[in-house]
């Protein structure tokens, strides 16, 4: 097998020679270039399945490159090399198509394993990243999701994703991580909302025997579990605030403190978050720091609902009575008019309350066919996009059911029929409401109907 080669872009000898040795011990043969002219005409002229540069060159700098190789060499994965602290210069790197990046002075250990993650992208040795096995339906929205997965996937940035609970935001995250560089090693996902304020530092970092009371044995966390990998944190805006900035910090360093020790471990996780609420609203009003906002937020990725795919209810329709029927002989299916039900119901929980009607619809059936009677559903307006109160059925709580979620959609179908009924005008709205101007200009940012 033909050798991989590296170009490397960095106008200090010392560095250049570094890095080039630490390629050779790993049987990467390497090319070097002082500039980014340079670098071109040897881009022009040979492939190369890496590319390493440092941020700041002489005339143009690294971040030219960057935006060069994606516009010219879109599957040559680039890394950047940053000065010590230049987090800014990262993130932009990051959001113009950088790879990764590695500060100053430069670290063998995760310079080798930024090679590693690169190499399983160029050598092809990752599973077909269009497969719609996990991301199904052929509506324009999922199709401009696994398009957009495909060239995240080959990124190490971190990713927020956005989207209402129910529509498969840790699907979106496993799938990321699958189809990229980091798929032989763990993927981690963490509900952040479901871990104790009090036990949250130790779950994410760990802790030393003794740090605390209860803690007879040392622990690793969650960070740690997750090195080398991906770590999914689920639900992010229910962070604490004290948390949050431990959070930024282990971003930054990529290292973490367990409780109780006085040395910092290093660790390489990429970071995808996700929350179902509007974190930039959750920044402008104190309850989310800017600054990690910022640090997660390098490339957000919107998850549509099911409301703004309704093309792809019956693809997703048979995939979950397949999985449900399992080996059963008696395979049921939908009528039509159960079919045509659905396809009119608003799905306020999205995905996972499709498959909480038909996992119930299987269990009241009679025979093989699932009629409309059997979905259950409850009553709704059809110009409205949630549940009725007024003479609609109020749902059941079961395991897929948010409080939170659906009084959220309450208030953003009454506060959408009072602008209806003004005309659009706010200031009216807000009298029949019984609210002030201002606190319906901030539920209006709230529930995304600015």
């Amino acid at each position: 097998m033909q050798r991989a080669k590296a170009l490397v872009v960095d106008d200090e000898p010392d560095i250049c020679e570094l890095i080039c040795l630490t390629l050779e011990r790993m049987e990467i043969d390497s090319e070097r270039a002082g500039t980014v002219d340079e670098a071109q005409r040897l881009l022009r002229d040979q492939p190369f399945d890496l590319c390493l540069t440092d941020m700041q060159l002489p005339g143009r700098s690294g971040l030219d490159l960057v935006r060069e190789v994606q516009q010219h060499h879109p599957d040559l994965p680039v890394a950047v090399i940053t000065a010590h602290g230049s987090m800014d210069a990262a993130v932009e790197a990051l959001k113009a198509g950088a790879f990764d990046f590695v500060p100053k002075p430069v670290d063998l250990g995760m310079l080798r394993k930024l090679v590693d993650s690169a190499m399983q992208l160029s050598r092809g040795r990752l599973p077909d990243p269009r497969s719609r096995r996990t991301l199904l339906g052929d509506s324009d929205a999922m199709q401009r999701i696994r398009g957009t997965i495909v060239k995240l996937a080959r990124s190490q940035a971190p990713v927020y994703i956005s989207g209402e609970s129910g529509t498969g935001k840790e699907l979106v995250a496993r799938t990321i991580h699958e189809k990229g560089g980091r798929a032989d090693k763990a993927f981690v996902p963490i509900n952040c909302g479901a871990i104790p304020a009090e036990l949250m530092e130790s779950e994410f970092f760990g802790h030393v025997k003794g740090s605390f009371t209860g803690a007879t044995s040392s622990k690793e966390g969650l960070f740690q579990a997750a090195d080398g990998g991906t770590l999914f944190l689920d639900e992010i805006a229910e962070l604490p605030q004290h948390m949050q900035v431990k959070l930024l910090r282990a971003i930054q360093e990529r290292a973490v403190r367990p409780v109780g020790s006085q040395a910092e471990i290093p660790v390489d996780v990429r970071i995808l978050s996700a929350t179902h609420k509007d974190l930039a609203t959750l920044v402008e009003a104190g309850g989310f720091r800017q600054d990690l906002f910022y640090r997660i937020n390098v490339i957000q990725l919107n998850v549509p609902s099911l409301r703004q795919r309704r093309e792809d209810i019956p693809m997703l329709v048979e995939h979950v009575l397949g999985r449900l029927n399992g080996d059963s002989r008696q395979a049921l299916r939908l009528s039509d008019d159960a079919m045509e039900a659905l396809s009119r119901y608003p799905f306020p929980g999205n995905v996972r309350e499709l498959e909480n009607i038909l996992e119930r619809a299987l269990t009241m059936a009679e025979g093989d066919l699932i009629t409309a009677d059997d979905l259950m559903l409850p009553e709704h307006d059809p110009m409205s996009p949630v549940p009725a109160l007024g003479g609609g059925a109020i749902p059941e709580p079961d395991e897929g059911f948010l409080l939170e979620d659906y009084l959220e959609d309450i208030e953003r179908s009454v506060v959408t029929k009072a602008l209806e009924k003004t005309d659009n005008n706010k200031t009216a709205a807000a009298q029949l409401l019984g609210i002030s101007f201002r606190a319906l200009r901030y539920k209006l940012k709230k529930l995304g109907l600015e």
